[in-house]
């Protein structure tokens, strides 16, 4: 095996998806393609199982990024990080969760929650997105299921 050289560091860095709110897809899509949502905030999922339980995203529904979060906003996403991680590890089927946000592809904040089955310990640390892609997808019917739990997690207010 051998190592990628790294290439040389570019001038300047390339715009991120959404940079100006007018092309946000986030901004533009409708509460009808989310989980869960309230007046600030916003819960969805990829459009299919993958090879872990759950992957949800959790996003604001103005144009913010972390950076950009109210005092308001910050706390809220710190009581909803918490709510959704309760869910989420409540789970039969999970054992821990992970919590990301990668600033690099979009403008638009995501906070990404993702699901290590029960069990799998080799799956351990920060290399879940790249199990989440080798795995092999969760049955349908359970992904579902799982998704239903955490919307109904999240309205139970």
């Amino acid at each position: 095996m051998r190592l990628k050289p790294l290439q040389e560091p570019v001038s300047a860095e390339p715009p991120r998806r959404g940079d100006r709110q007018e092309q946000c897809s986030a901004c533009h899509t409708p509460d009808s393609a989310y989980l869960w949502s309230n007046e600030r905030w916003r819960l969805k999922s990829p459009p299919a199982p993958s090879g872990l339980p759950v992957v949800v995203i959790l996003e604001p529904r103005a144009h913010l990024d972390l950076g950009d979060l109210s005092t308001m906003h910050a706390a809220e996403l710190g009581v909803l990080t918490v709510r959704l991680e309760r869910a989420i590890r409540n789970l039969e089927s999970v054992a821990q969760v992970h919590v990301n946000r990668w600033g690099d592809g979009t403008a638009h904040l995501q906070q990404w929650f993702l699901a290590r089955p029960h069990g799998y310990l080799q799956l351990r640390g920060p290399f879940m997105t790249m199990w989440d892609e080798i795995l092999p997808p969760v049955e349908e019917h359970e992904w579902r299921m799982n998704l239903e739990y955490i919307a109904a997690w999240l309205a139970d207010d």
